[in-house]
């Protein structure tokens, strides 16, 4: 009897869940913190649903700041209930600017068709987080800043889905300040950036800000390889090196807008090509369909023309309607990935409409170069607006 009872409190005194893993570090299929309550419907956009603290595996992140993921309500395409989640960072130094202390949302260039590519796993795993991007979010860090990552393409991951990732990037700002912990609440000023596939859910949140989120105050907004017009990047790309951006925008538009039709479209090819471009990371994507043509793939000479689908690259076509804030638009003329032509008329679109554009254009650089050389200039504009400067207006 002795023997049990002593068995019994070493038990009852062992930690409980020794050997659970990391929160943040199982893939989100396999997390239930990413699965949806049975009444997500019933949750107003921005509604928190869960929280957890976490910690960055990412050198500098994993020990200079508080780290926590929350999931909450938002809206994909079609205004139907979904769960996102957005990882928030604050440093643990004190805030010694003027106000409470800025935040911005970051909207990392997943580029993806797999939730195990979501930015929230990449930064509590450390699986496949893009340089680049932690760079650009130690950066922001340094300077005082808090960083909110949403991951914009939702539970199914939609690449290229101009309103749900608009949809995302706002629901997550809503949820951050709904959250209300380590000095960020309602009060705080919000600025948002991204580059490339970042850059396109950025333009959307901001021209989405509005008519969807007009509680929300935006400071400002940087971008920069901004593809606005899908049609006009597939074309570009078609048969290139980087066609397999093509790939995960096909998969993801096909999941999100059925009606489009897209699989009814496929030859045998095609139907092997969509199957194999579920659930996988870039890097996958772009080294299993270097050189695809869209053509070979398809009944029809060309797929980006037929009603249905054309209807769809059109609605997430940026350029609609202004954005409120100060925007940030830069990019290389030399860009070999996401062509440069479609961005000048994005920006040329929005000044028609009123809005205050500040445009950069390089004359050298490639795609993934131009994002370290400009780092410093999103700083610098997000940091202007953050003090209350005006935001240079080139669109007269």
């Amino acid at each position: 009897m002795a023997a049990a009872a002593l068995a019994a409190v070493a038990l009852m005194a062992a930690p409980a869940h020794a050997d659970a893993p990391a929160p943040g570090s199982v893939p989100p299929d396999q997390d239930p913190f990413y699965a949806a309550p049975a009444n997500i419907g019933t949750y107003a956009p921005g509604q928190i649903v869960a929280t957890r603290p976490v910690t960055p595996a990412v050198g500098y992140l994993a020990w200079q700041v508080k780290a926590w993921q929350i999931s909450y309500r938002t809206s994909d395409s079609h205004g139907a209930p979904e769960l996102a989640v957005t990882s928030l960072l604050v440093p643990t130094g004190a805030w010694t600017g003027q106000g409470a202390r800025p935040v911005v949302s970051l909207q990392a260039a997943e580029d993806s068709t797999g939730t195990q590519c979501s930015p929230s796993y990449d930064l509590d795993s450390n699986s496949s987080f893009s340089s680049t991007n932690a760079v650009q979010a130690e950066q922001m860090l340094v300077m005082g800043w808090a960083v909110a990552e949403p991951d914009f393409e939702g539970p199914k991951s939609v690449f290229m889905g101009g309103l749900q990732a608009g949809h995302a990037v706002l629901d997550g700002i809503r949820a951050v300040r709904n959250f209300g912990q380590a000095g960020i609440g309602t009060g705080n000023r919000w600025g948002l950036y991204g580059y490339s596939g970042g850059a396109e859910a950025t333009g959307w949140a901001a021209q989405l800000q509005p008519s969807y989120a007009p509680e929300i105050k935006l400071a400002g907004a940087a971008m920069g390889g901004t593809p606005a017009d899908p049609a006009a990047v597939a074309r570009s790309l078609d048969g290139g090196p980087s066609a397999g951006f093509e790939a995960a925008a096909a998969a993801s538009l096909e999941a999100e807008y059925p009606e489009a039709g897209i699989s009814g479209l496929l030859n045998a090819q095609g139907v092997t090509a969509l199957r194999e471009s579920r659930g996988q990371c870039i890097g996958t994507l772009l080294a299993k369909f270097k050189g695809m043509k869209l053509a070979d793939y398809s009944t029809v000479p060309d797929p980006l023309a037929v009603p249905s689908v054309a209807k769809v690259l059109k609605e997430n076509t940026l350029g609609a309607t202004p954005p409120a804030t100060p925007i940030y638009d830069y990019h290389s003329n030399a860009d070999e990935i996401v062509p440069v032509g479609q961005d000048d008329t994005l920006v040329h679109d929005w000044c028609a409409a009123g809005a205050t554009v500040q445009k950069t254009r390089d004359p050298f650089g490639q795609h993934t170069q131009q994002a370290v050389f400009r780092a410093l200039s999103v700083n610098m504009f997000l940091n202007d607006r953050f003090t209350g400067k005006p935001g240079q207006n080139d669109c007269a």
